[in-house]
């Protein structure tokens, strides 16, 4: 079906459209009321278009749909999708995955808490995102005083009234020792209540709570207890005195305002919680200072809550967004009880959105003069490399190149590129050392940097004979200066490569000292130290130990994805011929694990008993099967 056709047959109903390039790419995500209206639009109202949105519909090749229920199914699937797929020209948080939350374990006897970065749906209670790790050590640390809990993962059998020997934790008073039977279960899930009302920023309730058990404490001659409980109070007073406003209201409120460059939109949410702002997140926003206000902060919205644990009774704005009634619907689905999106005019809620916004530019002013900082450190750097190298301007692009083997055995090759002084992973290389036998550096430099320039060359004069379309470049840039992980032997051997195929790009190595630490640079057989020039040897260092990284990672893939191979010969009725067989069907060892007996029986030689032995050798073995892969 053509996209003409695609675009006549789109439902009258609310969903979800997806736009696609012509490598089947999803670019784009979006939700509509009316699929019909909502994606013709794209198609029919060019003129009054965003540059953006006309980029964008230069390279959509296909349309697909999904039809919902509701508007709000809609919005629900729409920011799965973009969560999943990361379109290209949505509006996207940025490092949204690398927000740590804290983690109460809910699911488990006596639950724990902990920091994670990874959200399940185990049956824990998250709360987060935090956008600030720091932060959430302060926080963690501050419960570990207040809150003598659990923090190992020993599993407490409360029916069978066994009792273990307790760890170190025990005896400092770190933990009350469940494990001994010493704490109550009831007592315990009590502090865990506690826990969750100060994470939640309800420390005023928390406080009551704790006045009253001292009280009682106190009461029952348990003066211990009730001298614990007032040191945990005064400890928890500390904290909310820190706090810098209070509005004499219990209210929950997120107060969020927005600061825009030419490169991002800088979002500032202050959490208030009885009042008191308990908590400030800030978060960056991918935008090229084209879109609509209203289109980034209704993005922002979807995004934010779509993952955060607590959801306010009322959300303060700066201006009218996208959806907003919709949003209101979809977020008081997921509080259970009634959100309210507002756009304060005047008083006191207007007053906490100016505070909020105030802060957003100035966050955004600081970002931007340490980007400048760095920027102007880094052209610095490569100014003096340029001065060493005597070249006619500073290496913007930058290879960096080394070998990894164990005993000469299987050698690779890493290559990692470095543009305007910062790393370009996606044109980092893998190489397998395949001339090469035993422990010959030299020899895996010649066969790396050979096939390095001749896949170079290839791709320029398949550019120049227009049968590569130049947006397809991978290999056709070559750098302004490579470093080779190495001494004499190295650099001479890749200067003779480059000599021999006519290419003047100059040639350093990385030499380091008897500590194992990046001391020198070798060019043309001139010693340079480092230690002369500061900023340099931090760069090059950093330069050194990313390629050792993304070598030693890749041959330690390598090594163990053939010792992982080797492990089916241990099955009985499984060669090599047969070994050969099932890594070519399946790929990798992973999805031959996957499969079950019907799958594995499909692979010719292999029939249905082989098939059984296969699943029953890795059921027996998953454990150390698992260690093997990771």
């Amino acid at each position: 079906m053509t996209l003409e056709d695609k675009l006549q047959s789109l439902p009258d109903q609310p969903g979800v459209y997806k736009m696609l390039n012509k490598e089947q790419e999803i670019i784009y995500v979006g939700k509509a009321r009316n699929l019909k209206n909502r994606v013709r639009q794209y198609f029919h109202a060019e003129s009054s278009q965003s540059p953006k949105v006309r980029a964008m519909m230069q390279s959509v090749n296909d349309i697909q749909t999904i039809v919902t229920d509701t508007e709000v199914e809609a919005l629900i699937l729409e920011c799965n999708l973009i969560k999943e797929y990361h379109p290209r020209y949505n509006i996207l948080l940025r490092d949204d995955k690398s927000y740590p939350y804290i983690k109460i374990t809910l699911q488990e006897t006596f639950p724990r808490v902990m920091k994670t970065r990874n959200m399940k749906k185990d049956g824990s209670r998250y709360f987060g995102p935090f956008t600030d790790a720091g932060a959430v050590n302060e926080t963690l640390d501050l419960i570990r005083r207040l809150f003598p809990l659990k923090s190992c993962s020993r599993k407490i059998d409360t029916e069978s009234g066994k009792i273990e020997r307790p760890c170190l934790n025990y005896h400092i008073r770190k933990c009350l020792g469940p494990c001994q039977g010493n704490q109550h279960h009831a007592e315990y899930l009590k502090m865990i209540q506690q826990v969750e009302l100060l994470l939640s920023g309800k420390e005023t309730e928390l406080q009551r709570q704790m006045r009253l058990d001292m009280q009682q404490a106190s009461e029952q001659l348990d003066y211990e207890t009730a001298a614990r409980i007032r040191d945990q109070l005064r400890a928890l007073q500390k904290l909310t005195e820190k706090q810098k406003m209070d509005s004499g209201k219990e209210q929950d409120q997120d107060v969020i305002a927005t600061a825009v460059n030419e490169e991002e939109t800088y979002v500032q949410v202050f959490a208030v919680r009885d009042g008191k702002i308990v908590r400030q997140h800030h978060y960056s926003m991918r935008t090229n200072g084209e879109e609509d206000a209203g289109q980034v902060l209704s993005s922002f919205l979807k995004q934010f809550y779509d993952q955060a644990q607590m959801i306010p009774s009322e959300i303060l704005i700066e201006y009218p967004v996208e959806d907003q009634e919709l949003i209101e619907d979809w977020l008081t689905d997921k509080r259970q009880r009634k959100v309210i999106v507002r756009i304060p005019q005047r008083g006191e809620k207007k007053n906490l959105v100016n505070l909020v916004k105030k802060n957003a530019l100035i966050q955004l002013q600081q970002r931007e003069k340490t980007r400048h900082n760095k920027d102007e450190a880094r052209q610095y750097i490569l100014q003096q490399l340029q001065e060493i190298t005597n070249a006619e301007q500073p290496p913007i692009r930058i290879e960096s190149i080394d070998i990894s083997h164990t005993a000469g055995v299987e050698s690779v090759g890493a290559l990692v590129v470095f543009e305007q002084g910062k790393p370009a992973k996606k044109h980092y290389r893998k190489y397998r050392i395949r001339s090469v036998s035993g422990p010959d550096d030299t020899g895996s430099i010649e066969e790396l940097l050979i096939r390095r320039i001749t896949g170079a060359l290839k791709e320029g004069r398949e550019i120049t004979a227009g049968s590569r379309p130049v947006q397809h470049i991978k290999n056709a840039i070559l750098p302004d200066l490579f470093l080779i992980d190495g001494g004499v032997g190295q650099v001479s051997t890749a200067e003779r490569v480059l000599r021999e195929r006519q290419l003047s790009i100059p040639v350093m190595g990385m030499v380091k000292d008897d500590r194992h630490r990046t001391r020198w640079l070798l060019f043309k057989g001139q010693k340079i130290d480092l230690q002369t020039f500061p900023k340099m040897w931090h760069f090059i260092s950093a330069i050194q130990e990313e390629t050792h990284r993304f070598a030693i990672s890749f041959h330690q893939q390598r090594r163990s994805r053939q010792l992982t191979q080797s492990e089916l010969t241990k099955i009985p009725g499984v060669g090599e011929k047969r070994r050969r067989m099932l890594m070519h069907h399946f790929k990798n060892v992973e999805a031959l694990k996957r499969a079950n007996v019907q799958e594995i029986s499909a692979v010719p030689g292999i029939s249905k008993g082989l098939a059984k032995n296969i699943t029953a050798f890795f059921v027996k073995n998953s454990s150390t099967g698992k260690e093997e892969i990771e």
